[in-house]
């Protein structure tokens, strides 16, 4: 690869699987080295744990860390690890869950608050962690949030994850106001679908984001893949991204913006 990652150092969350894997796989290859930080160390899908498997594929450093983004402590514990390897650069908020697929008036409090929990809340507390280490260290960084292509668009019997979406999308152009004067720059990429676990073992039939159905209504005429979401976010955490902030990317295959 080209190494527009090299020597800098990267926290993913959520990134022992799925999307946030086929990110740290990507910037592993572009010589970043890699924090993982979830609440497990084994991919849902088998195979070496995320960590082992950069180290045994390219020459940069890799640690897990186990990580509950729902914790403040914990996410700046995991933000923290970073100083083995120089302290950080680039924040990846990847952690999510999809949460109840049902009509909005079944969902009861708490799998709403367990899902905001995780899937709004852990990017905030992602982001103030490493905005707050990045601005000790003086260098800036670039913060990536992951949100979706509900964020953009508000599904049926998904609305708690929606609104948690959305909330990514407006709390990163907020957040990049905030800390472009630092030399922080924060965006988000909001992924359609992409073919992970969570895809085939999590979501219900019938929602249009990840449904096998709505393959035939994407433009590209086929699922993503997690190293497509890995690209973006290399792009994004890249010098190449260097006057990009406050920006949201679908990757979606033109599915949302051509329905």
């Amino acid at each position: 690869m080209s190494g527009l990652l090299e020597g800098r150092t990267a926290v993913i969350t959520g990134a022992a699987s799925g999307n946030g894997r086929g990110i740290a796989r990507r910037f592993a290859e572009e010589g970043a080295d890699v924090v993982i930080a979830d609440i497990q160390e084994e991919d849902r899908l088998g195979g070496q744990p995320t960590h082992e498997l950069l180290e045994a594929e390219t020459d940069v450093r890799a640690a897990f860390v186990e990580c509950d983004v729902t914790d403040r402590e914990s996410v700046e514990d995991a933000v923290g690890a970073a100083e083995e390897f120089g302290g950080i650069d680039v924040m990846v908020n990847n952690a999510g869950i999809i949460g109840p697929q049902k009509p909005l008036t079944e969902v009861g409090y708490e799998e709403y608050r367990q899902l905001m929990d995780i899937n709004l809340d852990g990017v905030y507390f992602g982001t103030q962690a490493a905005a707050a280490a990045m601005i000790d260290g003086d260098d800036g960084g670039s913060i990536v949030n992951m949100s979706s292509a509900a964020g953009f668009e508000g599904y049926s019997n998904l609305t708690p994850y929606s609104t948690a979406k959305g909330g990514v999308r407006l709390f990163s152009y907020a957040a990049a106001g905030d800390l472009g004067q630092h030399d922080i720059r924060v965006n988000s990429i909001h992924p359609g679908q992409i073919d992970t676990a969570m895809t085939s073992e999590d979501m219900a039939s019938g929602e249009p984001e990840q449904n096998d159905q709505a393959t035939p209504g994407i433009p590209l005429g086929r699922p993503g893949l997690p190293k497509e979401v890995g690209d973006v976010a290399v792009f994004l955490a890249s010098d190449l991204a260097s006057y990009v902030t406050g920006e949201s990317i679908l990757i979606d295959g033109g599915l949302t913006n051509t329905g």
